[in-house]
């Protein structure tokens, strides 16, 4: 089995996700089965239906979670070095052509989110960072066209 990486506090999420779904979502929805099939009729009961659906989402997204916490590999990004991108590293990138900074933390793939400033170590974005040092260079091509960024910082 390939292991993936990932920081403590992504696979702390994950597993009070699983643990979510196995002791509050689980059981709600066995309710809400049980309550639609006392509505009578489970041909045409939608409720019925709808919570089918609902427990086929609920039990894939267990065992999804299971298989991912299964194949983690914890890593302490504190015990990494500070003088090159690496997982679990936080940088400060500078878009060469509009002068923009962002800051991104370079992460698993399980726990990618852009929005918070988590990109994958899979990524384009992410696999062209890895190694980098303060001051190079970083060219991507992007769906967009070419980009090209500077390392300002490893924070």
């Amino acid at each position: 089995m390939q292991r993936t990486p990932i920081t403590r506090e992504g696979y702390e999420t994950l597993k009070k996700e699983l643990a979510r779904l196995k002791s509050v979502d689980r059981p709600q929805n066995i309710k809400a089965i049980e309550e639609a099939r006392a509505h009578g009729d489970l041909s045409e009961n939608a409720e019925f239906e709808a919570a089918k659906d609902r427990q086929g989402f609920i039990e894939g997204r267990i065992s999804e979670l299971d298989f991912k916490l299964n194949s983690a590999d914890i890593i302490d990004p504190s015990n990494l070095p500070k003088d090159r991108v690496v997982f679990g590293t936080r940088v400060l990138l500078e878009n060469v052509d509009t002068a923009e900074t962002v800051e991104y933390q370079l992460v698993g793939p399980e726990e990618s989110d852009v929005a918070q400033g988590k990109i994958s170590i899979s990524s384009p974005l992410g696999k062209a960072m890895l190694g980098k040092k303060p001051g190079d260079a970083i060219l991507l091509m992007a769906p967009g066209g070419k980009r090209s960024y500077e390392l300002v910082e490893i924070l």
